[in-house]
């Protein structure tokens, strides 16, 4: 008891501010990449790292600095549109004031047990106050200096610094824009102007990286893709094969056992693993593996209703495998997301490996006797639309080279419903979506499958 109330003493009144911005592990997994004009380095901080270096949690204010360092290697200034890397970024003073030292905060928190400190607040509270304005006061300065300066960049100069963006954890993808600013501000800078308004206006520099952050262990992490599918057993088909291919693939998922079947097939991937992590990382989050960590952030996560952004998914099976990625988008609770799940085939499309798969929408919550937990998500009976919502989601990020359907668990109706593994129904018109994934962003092309 004597402990306890030592350390909340401590925490009450000791204001320690000591940030270290000279740790600077998180460049050992910077990325760089370059074109012509610019190169671009770029690093991710993880929780820890992030309150070593400004010494303070961003991490519980959902707050990661994205390190940046641009060289401009053209012949005009270039300038970042910070928009493109998160459209909810903080701004310097806005990410330090959210982690500024309140003394009268930490006193309120403690609710009625602070009565106990009541005596000694009022002697030491003035104090304690002006060391709390002055450790905020380094603080604000400190974003500041180590932010990304949002100004044009020279020919030949270099700007470094931090973008304050929203937490991540597992991979992040940064989009890094970057456009010339020649000519505005000069005595071309009418014509230059015109010419922005009278035609879309691409980037000069459009670069995407997908960056590693330690704080998740990803269920993909389990796997070695090439022990699953080695070199030796590609099959390489051109878009024919591919379709007749892909048809005769399982037409659903099914239990460990494969003894009876789930909720069905309704989604063709190609594209390189990084490719994958790349289009849907930035909107979709990662799943974690199943642990009894895990578990008991979900069984919290269920009863309160809360955000699990990375809870793990249930096995579904296929080649007698459970599920090689899966990733998922969810609402503010963890009753209400939509599951995707896929496999890693040996097929390959000029090069591109292929990937089958399920997706599904969580509705809600329900009972049941045929799980150990004897509970299990609702699934939306209209899986067609999960499917579609995959497609237009990946077209307004603009990353599907192509997309086109192939037969496959075949049609069912509202009348005649199929049901899975837990016993929800579903309706479809038996078709899957065939996606293939484009490295960068690009106008799709429809590809008419019969």
């Amino acid at each position: 008891m004597a402990h306890r109330l030592k350390s909340s003493f401590q925490y009450l009144f000791t204001i320690d501010y000591s940030p270290a911005p000279d740790q600077q592990s998180y460049l050992e997994r910077s990325q760089s990449q370059e074109t012509p004009i610019a190169r671009v380095t770029t690093a991710v901080l993880s929780s820890k790292e992030s309150r070593e270096y400004f010494g303070v949690g961003l991490a519980r204010k959902s707050i990661q600095p994205v390190y940046l360092r641009i060289e401009n290697r053209g012949q005009s200034p270039l300038r970042l549109y910070v928009l493109d890397i998160d459209p909810h970024y903080y701004t310097p003073l806005e990410a330090a004031s959210l982690c500024h030292f309140s003394v009268l905060k930490r006193f309120s928190a403690f609710g009625l047990i602070a009565l106990l400190f009541f005596p000694i607040v009022l002697l030491i509270i003035p104090s304690k106050l002006i060391f709390a304005a002055l450790a905020n006061g380094r603080m604000d300065e400190l974003f500041q200096d180590q932010a990304f300066p949002l100004r044009p960049i020279p020919p030949g100069e270099t700007a470094a610094g931090f973008v304050y963006a929203t937490l991540d954890a597992g991979s992040k993808t940064v989009r890094v824009c970057l456009y010339d600013t020649g000519g505005i501000g000069t005595e071309d800078g009418p014509a230059r102007f015109h010419e922005l308004l009278s035609s879309p206006h691409e980037p000069d520099v459009d670069l995407t990286f997908v960056i590693p952050v330690p704080g998740i262990a990803a269920d993909y992490l389990r796997h070695d893709f090439e022990k699953i599918c080695p070199p030796s057993t590609y099959i390489t088909c051109d878009l024919a094969e591919l379709g007749r291919r892909v048809k005769e693939m399982p037409q659903a998922t099914s239990n460990a056992s494969g003894t009876r079947t789930g909720d069905p097939v309704n989604l063709v991937v190609l594209g390189e693993f990084e490719t994958i992590l790349s289009a849907f990382t930035s909107r979709w989050d990662e799943c974690e593996t199943i642990t009894l960590e895990t578990c008991w952030k979900t069984v919290k996560a269920f009863l309160f209703g809360a955000e699990y952004r990375y809870s793990p998914v249930s096995p579904l099976y296929m080649f007698g495998r459970s599920q090689d990625v899966a990733l998922q988008r969810i609402r503010h609770s963890i009753n209400e997301r939509i599951h995707l799940r896929l496999w890693l085939t040996p097929c390959r499309l000029h090069d591109r490996p292929v990937w089958i798969g399920q997706i599904s929408r969580d509705i809600g919550v329900r009972f049941t006797t045929k799980v150990w937990n004897l509970t299990t998500h609702r699934v939306d009976p209209n899986v067609d639309e999960s499917r579609d919502y995959l497609v237009e989601d990946l077209l307004r990020a603009q990353r599907i080279d192509a997309v086109g359907y192939v037969d496959g668990v075949g049609a069912c109706d509202v009348e005649h419903p199929r049901h899975n593994l837990t016993g929800d129904p579903y309706f479809t018109d038996g078709k899957r979506a065939v996606i293939a994934l484009s490295d960068v962003r690009t106008s799709p092309k429809y590809v008419a499958w019969s």
